[in-house]
């Protein structure tokens, strides 16, 4: 989230603090939230297979599930040479807002580079979750990529309510535009790749925050994609606005599910909200995997975070929005460098190399305005030029 993002959040959060305390229908007048102690079991209608887990329990992942993935992916090692089933390469794309353009820039320049891999496992968050689909897919997407990066501008994404209209609203802006830049990407051919790959053993996974459970959880993208259900590509597409949907700045997502026979919904919003990057839940070690099937795998993490990871100065006026807007990027940017650091944890603990990049400290270009299309062009060029360049990986999180 950029200090405009999050300037605009707080000045939201308190219209809506001061505007609420006019009539209007409670929460629970206008929805059917699941009750608690049925979260755990709710489900989407009619996806009884797993299509999602929560991001910080791994029970779900059963023996049974790695045993599919892993016989899918032995078969397609066997008609492409070019799959190697004993080494594996895994991706995760963090959020950031604009700054989502360093890490297509990146992905970019890595493939000019020629020496960009297939990744079996590609995660996103937020902006991150907005970049998966393209990075899971491949350079064939690569010119989507760079136009979604460096061709919107803030009109693309949102559009700002009145502050009337605020009342009793539940953001600050109608997030209709990213709907339609999500559909505009999200097509058949899309959805038809994603299931191809998925089909081969390959997983990309989005988060999203069930904001009533507080709770992170982790959608198999591959799995709706491939699911043949009705309603899949509109799924498919909620689920990435979701991610990508700041809380105060954008509506949070209602997914309609089912719970002990009966329907409720959920609200889900910005993946960021509970992390800024992930792999998998830390209580999943990939070494159990290679117990379970008598194996040893060769693993190897990329993380690109889209932001910067050290201090960045700037004077702050003495007003409530402007203090309490630096302290909330201050505090993203803590989490993300602290979710580096749990990932570097966990692959040290599972034997994966670890690789990180973030946005260089020698970038000091400012946003005139929130999704400046010249900062974005901007920062994916410079992205571009180190993925073309060879990419300065760190094998540690940061100091």
């Amino acid at each position: 989230m950029t200090k405009y993002s999050a300037r605009s959040v707080l000045t939201g959060m308190l219209a809506i603090l001061w505007l609420t305390g006019c009539a209007g229908p409670t929460v629970d007048e206008l929805r059917a939230p699941v009750p608690e102690p049925l979260v755990a079991t709710a489900n989407v209608p009619g996806y009884y297979s797993l299509i999602r887990f929560w991001g910080d329990d791994a029970s779900a992942i059963t023996p049974a599930v790695i045993k599919t993935t892993s016989a899918q992916f032995i078969a397609a090692a066997k008609i492409d040479p070019g799959i190697d089933p004993l080494d594996r390469k895994f991706l995760s794309v963090s959020g950031g807002g604009s700054n989502g353009a360093f890490g297509a820039g990146l992905l970019v320049g890595w493939t000019a580079s020629g020496t960009r891999p297939q990744f079996d496992i590609v995660t996103g968050i937020s902006t991150g979750s907005l970049i998966a689909p393209f990075a899971f897919l491949g350079p064939a997407y690569d010119g989507s990529l760079r136009e979604a990066y460096t061709e919107v501008t803030g009109k693309d994404l949102y559009k700002k309510k009145g502050i009337l209209s605020i009342v009793g609203s539940d953001s600050i802006a109608d997030n209709t535009p990213l709907r339609r830049l999500v559909e505009k990407y999200v097509t058949d051919q899309l959805l038809a790749d994603v299931a191809r790959e998925h089909g081969k053993g390959r997983r990309l996974l989005v988060g999203t925050t069930n904001i009533d459970a507080e709770r992170p959880v982790i959608w198999d993208m591959g799995a709706i994609a491939s699911s043949g259900k009705p309603g899949r590509k509109q799924l498919f597409r909620d689920i990435l606005v979701a991610s990508a949907s700041i809380p105060g700045m954008f509506p949070p997502i209602r997914l309609n599910v089912v719970a002990d026979g009966k329907r409720y919904d959920e609200l889900h919003v910005d993946g960021g909200t509970s992390n800024q990057a992930f792999l998998f839940p830390s209580n999943f070690s990939p070494k159990n995997v290679d117990k379970q099937l008598g194996a040893k795998r060769k693993r190897t993490l990329y993380i690109i975070r889209n932001g910067k990871v050290t201090p960045e100065w700037s004077a702050v006026k003495p007003r409530l929005a402007s203090i309490a807007g630096k302290s909330i990027s201050s505090l993203i940017k803590t989490q993300g460098i602290g979710d580096l650091y749990r990932m570097y944890a966990n692959a040290r603990r599972d034997g994966i190399a670890f690789n990180a990049i973030w946005v260089p400290a020698s970038f000091n270009m400012k946003e005139k305005e929130p999704f400046d299309q010249a900062y974005m062009r901007t920062l994916f060029n410079l992205g571009y030029e180190m993925g073309k360049g060879g990419i300065p990986w760190s094998q540690l999180p940061p100091s």
